[in-house]
Formats: C-alpha cells, sequence, structure tokens
C-alpha cells in the first residue's frame, strides 16, 4: 500500500477512520433478541390455539345439530311443520329452506307421505333453529332469517341457508363473524355487486344507520 494511502488511514478524519465497526453485541441486546424471538413463537402458538378451538367449537356445534336433527326427525313431519309456523314460518319460507314447492309443504301439512331426505330437511331446519335460540340469544328466530344480513344489502341468512351456506348462518349467528365478513364469504364481490348512493355508518348511539354518500 502506499505511504501516502497509509498515512490517510492513520490521520482524524479521513475515509478509514469514518468507517465505524458495527457495535459489540451486548448483553442487553441478546436478551431483546430472545425476547422478541421468544414472543413471536408465543404469538404463533396462540394463532396455532385460535385455530384448533374455532375447528373444535364447529366439530361440537355441528355435532349437536347432527343429534338435534336425528330427535327432531323422530317427529312425524306435520308436527314438525306445526312448529315452524309457531315459529313464524310462512309456507313460502320453510318451502325455499327445504328446498321444495308449496304445494309440496300443504301436502305435507295434509298428512300425504314424505321422503325421507326431505323429512330430515325440515327437522334439521327446526334443530338449526333450536341452536341459534339456545346458544346465540337470537329472539324471533323466524323474523331474524328474513332480516339482511346488511342495512341495504338483499341477502339474509334464508338466502344464505337455501344456498346450502348453514355454515355461514351459524357463524354469523354466534357472531364469530362480522356481516362484512359473511357477505365476502358468501360473495367476495358484493361490494361491487351491490354498490349504491348510501353508506352504512355508526350513529351516535352506536347503532349502525344508513346515509346518502358524500361526492
Amino acid at each position: 500500500m502506499p505511504i501516502d494511502r497509509m498515512r490517510e488511514l492513520r490521520e482524524p478524519g479521513t475515509a478509514g477512520t469514518d468507517i465505524k465497526p458495527p457495535p459489540p453485541l451486548t448483553e442487553t441486546r441478546t436478551v431483546a433478541k430472545v425476547f422478541t424471538e421468544g414472543i413471536g413463537h408465543i404469538r404463533q402458538q396462540v394463532r396455532n390455539l385460535h385455530e384448533t378451538t374455532d375447528e373444535l367449537h364447529q366439530q361440537s356445534h355441528y355435532a349437536e345439530w347432527y343429534a338435534r336433527t336425528s330427535e327432531r326427525g323422530r317427529s312425524r313431519t306435520q308436527d314438525l311443520l306445526d312448529e315452524l309456523a309457531d315459529l313464524g314460518f310462512a309456507w313460502r319460507d320453510v318451502a325455499r329452506l327445504v328446498g321444495v314447492s308449496v304445494p309440496a309443504v300443504q301436502k305435507w301439512r295434509r298428512g300425504e307421505g314424505t321422503t325421507g331426505e326431505n323429512r330430515q330437511k325440515v327437522a334439521s331446519l327446526l334443530a338449526a333453529c333450536d341452536l341459534v335460540s339456545e346458544h346465540y340469544a337470537v329472539q324471533d328466530v323466524a323474523s331474524w332469517f328474513e332480516m339482511p344480513v346488511l342495512i341495504g344489502i338483499p341477502v339474509a341468512p334464508i338466502d344464505l341457508w337455501a344456498n346450502g351456506r348453514s355454515d355461514l348462518v351459524f357463524d354469523y349467528a354466534s357472531g364469530h363473524t362480522d356481516s362484512d365478513q359473511t357477505l365476502a364469504a358468501w360473495d367476495p364481490q358484493w361490494r361491487e355487486r351491490y354498490r349504491s348512493d348510501f353508506e352504512v355508518f355508526q350513529a351516535g348511539d352506536g347503532q349502525r344507520s344508513v346515509r346518502p354518500k358524500a361526492h
């Protein structure tokens, strides 16, 4: 190395002395690193536990639903329909939820025979009403099925159920998913599909309301 370059590196303020070495690894930094890694590990464990808990809850919920469906299925179809009527369901809604025509439901009410599959569908609907009412404190369950998931959006639990998404009905009733999450799971393009000149906002009393969008 040339002598002049060696002198530059030794002299204060030169490029050589301006290069700072990395700070030594102190005990504080080591502890902080271990602490951060430990917290990250705990967070991952919590996520895994949350997922496992949700899965177990869903399994237990469906196990109870199936058991109640079996119990309800011991009753005559006419009696099951009478209970649904007592809850406030219109025959057109029962027909839609079960996936048959209104005349078919009327025949069952008169005591005419039904298939085992349709009898099970009626029993499972009534069993679902039991769970929603008892576990999730939903009052007047028939009108709840008709209530839009979100103000101004024409999607209600009856639509979800009639299209085979009982899972979304239960999750929404339990509060595990909110309105936006339920609609996104139902239709990822729901915001574009139901675009409106109105918006939902939280009013002063804490309740959701609707107002025109500002332009």
